[in-house]
């Protein structure tokens, strides 16, 4: 998370990092469907309203990083270095992305977390509305640095590619190649229609 500045701003954050922290041992331990956010909101000891000022609902307490993910994403276009083209930049930010994941994935908790999602309904269906949210963000971002109209579906192409491809990557045996190669198909079509982005 981005570090906050302001003292009330820290306390927010504060706030919402033991909510998160509370919410995660609860459901490892408990189980997510056994969790109410009353039982989360007490082991943070706040109360339910205070929960629901920093997070919309039960399911988006397991994804506290979503901004986040999403201020990342439309960065690497936006703050991309100069020369460097939009899909080298994402692919570049996914492979990074996905070695943060590898390290993550060697903790036991974050395997039992990630197994979690897998078994929980609600959570899979969160899980794919928050890269649909990713997705029109990241389109945007893209259609904003090359100049196209908001809904230009060449962009849209690019951010729903990009997003797919990461399970890709990390499925495959050696995910840079996999990466290189998949995003060797695009970069001459992008560099024809968009030159220098």
């Amino acid at each position: 998370m981005t570090e906050p500045t302001g003292r009330r701003e820290r306390k927010k954050a504060q706030t919402r990092q033991a909510l998160a922290d509370a919410a995660l041992e609860l459901f490892l331990d408990r189980g997510y469907d056994q969790v109410g956010v009353k039982d989360v909101a007490d082991a943070a000891d706040v109360s339910v309203t205070t929960l629901f000022k920093h997070f919309p609902g039960k399911e988006a307490l397991v994804f506290d990083e979503e901004g986040d993910l999403e201020t990342a994403l439309v960065a690497a276009v936006r703050d991309r270095p100069a020369g460097r083209s939009i899909p080298h930049a994402l692919r570049e930010h996914l492979l990074l992305a996905g070695t943060r994941l590898a390290v993550k994935a060697a903790d036991p908790r974050f395997a039992a977390f990630t197994q979690m999602i897998q078994d929980t309904p609600a959570l899979r269906d969160y899980a794919r509305r928050m890269w649909t949210r990713h997705e029109a963000a990241l389109a945007l971002a893209i259609a904003t640095e090359v100049g196209a109209p908001e809904d230009d579906v060449t962009c849209a192409a690019l951010a729903r590619f990009a997003l797919e491809a990461r399970v890709l990557f990390r499925r495959h045996a050696d995910p840079r190649r996999a990466a290189e190669e998949a995003f060797a198909l695009l970069e001459p079509g992008w560099a024809a229609r968009y030159p220098g982005h």
